[in-house]
């Protein structure tokens, strides 16, 4: 395919989703929704199994919940290797 893979934010995920359903009111089929959006039908099924029924606020709540997830992931992950590096002096062998 020529065309270049294009990163969309969830805000504007949310707003293609919207207006996928208005054009889907209108009677357009799948095939003519993607192509106004001008994104795969595969692209567009994943967004609605990820996205659907979610305004863009809770969207950004998720990414911030995500981000934090993996910051407090880390630092569990650091708390883990001070621990085993604390056992191996306890007993001698470093």
């Amino acid at each position: 395919m020529g065309t270049r893979r294009r990163r969309h934010t969830p805000e504007q995920i949310i707003r293609k989703l919207r207006e996928a359903e208005r054009l889907q009111g209108e009677g357009r089929s799948i095939p003519e929704v993607v192509k106004a959006l001008e994104v795969s039908e595969q692209t567009f099924h994943r967004w609605r199994a990820q996205y659907g029924g979610m305004k863009a606020d809770d969207v950004k709540r998720l990414k911030e919940l995500e981000r934090e997830n993996a910051r407090l992931k880390a630092i569990v992950a650091d708390q883990v290797l001070d621990i085993q590096m604390l056992k191996e002096i306890a007993k001698g062998e470093f």
